[in-house]
């Protein structure tokens, strides 16, 4: 009797200390603030990207492998159940599969809430890329890419997306391609304007929000697949069209990559 007696107790006990603390975890401080993180995992069609070694086919059939993919992640946006966006400011972040510490974008500064929604910029706005060299500091930083410079400086703008290869099908040197793209609708020193390639990709969480909590830190889990920038509205051909350098020549990638981000999961832990 005395043990089922403890028994008892013990799991009164225990379910009191788990409610208690399931109820401190879910509780949100409406001034307290917490993080949330962005992860990009880059994959080429159902496989996650391998630089310089894996083969990949595009929508035209043809071979190629993957030697650099970088892109800009911008002007982020969370919204929360209730419709409420949260903007989070200064928000720039250079995404590189060569780099895996800058695949993980950590936010600081959130609101407690839950989020139903993430949206950003690919690319980097025109007042941003305008502004006086010493206001674009860290991944704006336009002499700190070495060999992956993500800035013409013969046009003063930031390369959106650069995605580059080998593939059999190419016809210039080296059977390379090449897409640089960028062009924010701006000129320089009294040339015409460019396009405007910028592009904002705005995501639905799914059925699991993300639970921003002073003890809570959430994942989100993006998956962004590089094929689709070469097909899906657009088929790009290595054979046709092996290198895109201008802004002007960008619209069918840049109609293609706005599809290339889906959120795979989130982790509330």
């Amino acid at each position: 009797m005395k043990s089922i007696l403890s028994f008892v107790v013990a799991a009164v006990l225990a379910f009191t200390i788990f409610s208690c603390s399931k109820t401190e975890v879910d509780s949100i401080d409406p001034n307290g603030t917490g993080g949330l993180t962005l992860e990009f995992d880059n994959y080429v069609g159902g496989t996650n990207m391998a630089l310089g070694t894996a083969q990949y086919k595009n929508t035209a059939g043809e071979s190629f492998t993957v030697t650099t993919f970088n892109y800009f992640v911008s002007n982020i946006e969370l919204t929360k159940e209730d419709g409420t966006v949260v903007k989070v400011p200064n928000s720039y972040y250079l995404v590189r599969e060569a780099d895996p510490k800058s695949l993980n974008v950590a936010l600081t500064g959130i609101p407690q809430a839950n989020y139903a929604k993430v949206a950003f910029t690919i690319g980097v706005d025109s007042l941003k890329s305008q502004a006086p060299v010493t206001e674009r500091t860290g991944a704006l930083d336009t002499g700190s890419y070495g060999t992956d410079n993500m800035y013409w400086s013969w046009n003063s703008g930031y390369i959106f997306m650069k995605l580059e290869g080998i593939s059999p099908a190419s016809t210039i040197s080296g059977k390379a391609f090449q897409y640089h793209i960028g062009g924010y609708g701006g000129g320089f020193q009294g040339a015409a304007r460019t396009a405007n390639n910028l592009r904002k990709i705005t995501l639905s969480l799914g059925s699991t929000s993300a639970k921003v909590r002073a003890a809570t830190t959430p994942t989100v889990h993006l998956i962004v697949d590089a094929a689709k920038a070469l097909g899906g509205t657009n088929t790009i051909s290595f054979a046709t069209t092996p290198t895109v350098h201008s802004p002007a020549l960008a619209k069918p990638i840049v109609d293609n990559y706005v599809n290339m981000f889906v959120v795979d999961h989130v982790h509330n832990d």
